[in-house]
């Protein structure tokens, strides 16, 4: 059944300023590993092999730099000099010792005073130069020439071994470290998922024992749940299911609005198969490098593989499987080629592994055919907002560590709060704990609970607000019209409060209704009343004051909604009869339809208009109910 129909609007905002929102209708190129194609990177190349050029390259620049920089700092250290000038420096003296080769001669002259840098000693560098000259004379007669002048002198031993270790340290040896040390760094940095980490999938990894879900913590979504352990029974029992030829679902997306325990219900499929479970959101497959989705699609089905049974758990997974259709935003390469290594690894890996892929998002219309066709999420499972039912099992989950006192009552509290899902309720069993504290209670009382149901849909009370004494008068006689209205009427909801507090979230006063019962239909004269009665506290104004406010923003923007969706969706016009003159856009997240006939909207509000213009209720009732509330700020 049409979720506007069912969704009622228990509250009336009566006197909401302008400026403020109406709240939710629950109250009322750089390239790296470029995917060219399935399952492969853009150039078609080894990954390890182009790791291995990239290191190779980087070992042996960072060697000449080395080499350049010793280089630098001592410069040359050997010179060729002429045998006239060696004889020269013999002469003069100037010749420390005297190495002969088999045909050469090395020459240490004697080191001057005064030229030995202090900076280069205190890093052990020699800046002395030697110098080496052909050897002319033989070996007696330039061995008597040094000892005349009393020159020490040394012969050259050949050692082959020498030469081969000489070269292994200059050469080999540093080339072998920056190789190890670059390696080491690189894998620290890229755990396996390229440099720095960009192509490394970031998705956490729980086990059961970590996650502690059940489909016993999941209230209110029994549909859902029956789907969902059909799933968990088949990892449990495969070989059931492979006798007859069933095979396990690749994929389940999970629909719905937001915070009605899509995540929770993934998280619990994994807890009750006590498999592996990868969460991960799809905006975690976004960056700025193009290739980096795909690559981290590949790294995670990867993983996925190494720990089958498992399952995968893609939230929001709209970020990536937007449909590459323009209308919906496409033309983006990055995304498209994640969606396509998605598309590619979901038609790819073998369910008999036990791998299921679970999705959730609350825009399916805008997701890619392709992504939802069967064989790759073969199921859409629906998690929607919870009935009356779903709502008090929802309070008893949340409730159960919670000290309630014998006062509460879950069922009315359920009842006050339609349209509400799963987190709404958890977030005002939590307040109401939190109020029962403030106050001193050890016990949660219904009081508290009802105040909580108060400050979430409203906010809390702005008790430092101060209005003046005819503003107050003004917003007493405006709630009050709209509570006489609803009790003249038989197709109102009781009212169960009337309040001229403001609340933070900009109310200066509203009627609290709560429905006898919880209802999936309405009909053309309970949205008539409904109208009638959101424009009795604008037609108390005029009667009493002669003159109108912008206090009446919420309530004509509500009745705008609801007379749209008579005209538009509901067939209800005279004019139109049974056309469908809007579509509804984002249905999970509260979108509304586009209107196509204004002319016949304006003609049934002004009809309602008319039925409270020329209302005449008890006016003693009217000022008693007024003053009853403006002078004490109730």
């Amino acid at each position: 059944m049409d979720s506007a129909i069912r969704t009622s609007s228990v509250w009336s905002l009566g006197f909401l300023p302008p400026r403020y929102f109406v709240f939710s209708s629950w109250i009322g190129p750089m390239a790296y590993g470029g995917s060219g194609g399935p399952g492969g990177n853009g150039s078609g190349k080894d990954p390890k092999k182009q790791n291995i050029i990239m290191f190779a390259i980087a070992a042996l620049i960072s060697l000449l730099l080395v080499s350049s920089f010793v280089k630098l700092l001592t410069g040359d250290s050997e010179k060729e000099i002429t045998y006239n000038e060696f004889i020269t420096m013999l002469d003069e003296e100037k010749i420390e010792s005297v190495i002969v080769g088999p045909d050469r001669v090395y020459v240490q002259p004697k080191a001057e005073k005064g030229n030995q840098s202090p900076l280069l000693y205190l890093y052990g560098v020699n800046p002395s130069v030697t110098y080496y000259t052909g050897k002319i004379e033989d070996d007696d007669t330039l061995t008597a020439r040094l000892l005349e002048h009393g020159v020490e002198v040394k012969g050259q031993v050949a050692d082959g071994s020498a030469a081969v270790l000489s070269f292994l340290l200059s050469y080999v040896f540093p080339f072998l470290l920056m190789w190890v040390l670059l390696s080491f760094l690189f894998r620290k940095m890229s755990k396996g998922g390229g440099p720095m980490g960009v192509g490394k999938s970031n998705a956490k990894v729980y086990v059961q024992r970590e996650t502690g879900i059940t489909f016993q913590d999941v209230a209110g979504e029994d549909e859902a749940k029956e789907s969902l352990q059909e799933v968990v029974d088949f990892l449990h029992n495969p070989g059931k299911y492979a006798k007859i030829g069933a095979k396990l679902p690749k994929g389940a997306l999970l629909v719905g609005p937001p915070g009605t325990g899509k995540t929770l219900l993934a998280k619990a499929v994994a807890g009750e198969a006590k498999v592996p479970f990868f969460s991960l959101s799809g905006s975690d497959f976004i960056e700025l490098y193009v290739g980096v989705g795909a690559s981290r699609v590949r790294d995670l089905f990867k993983e996925a593989t190494k720990n089958a049974p498992c399952i995968i758990f893609i939230d929001e997974i709209d970020a990536i499987g937007r449909s590459r259709d323009n209308k919906y935003g496409g033309g983006n390469e990055e995304r498209e080629q994640t969606l396509n290594q998605l598309l590619s690894e979901m038609d790819g890996f073998d369910t008999s592994k036990g791998i299921l892929v679970l999705g959730a998002t609350n825009r399916p219309e805008i997701l890619d055919k392709a992504l939802l066709r069967p064989g790759r999420f073969d199921r859409r499972i629906i998690v929607d907002k919870p009935d009356l039912k779903g709502r008090v099992e929802i309070l008893k989950v949340h409730a159960k560590d919670v000290h309630l006192d014998e006062s509460v009552d879950l069922d009315a509290i359920a009842l006050a709060t339609s349209g509400a899902v799963g987190a709404d309720l958890a977030n005002m069993i939590n307040e109401a704990a939190i109020m029962a504290v403030q106050h001193g209670r050890e016990y949660v009382s219904q009081k508290d609970l009802f105040a909580a149901v108060e400050q979430v849909l409203v906010g809390k009370e702005k008790k430092d607000r101060i209005m003046s004494k005819e503003e107050r008068k003004i917003v007493s006689y405006h709630e009050v019209g709209h509570a006489l209205i609803s009790a003249l009427q038989k197709n109102s909801e009781p009212v169960q409060k009337i309040t001229i507090v403001p609340r933070t979230m900009g109310a200066l006063g509203y009627v609290m209704h709560v429905p006898e019962e919880e209802k999936y239909l309405q009909t053309k004269e309970e949205l008539h009343d409904r109208l009638v009665s959101l424009l009795g506290g604008r037609a108390a104004e005029e009667l009493i004051f002669g003159n109108v406010t912008t206090g009446a923003a919420n309530d004509i923007e509500q009745a705008t909604n609801i007379a749209t969706n008579m005209i538009t969706r509901f067939g209800m016009s005279d004019r139109f009869g049974l056309m469908g003159l809007a579509t509804v856009e984002s249905e999970y997240l509260g979108g509304g339809a586009r209107l196509t006939c204004r002319r016949s909207y304006r003609h049934t509000q002004h009809g309602a208009c008319g039925n409270t213009k020329p209302w005449q209720p008890p006016l003693p009732l009217l000022h008693v109910s007024s003053n009853s509330l403006h002078p004490h700020n109730n």
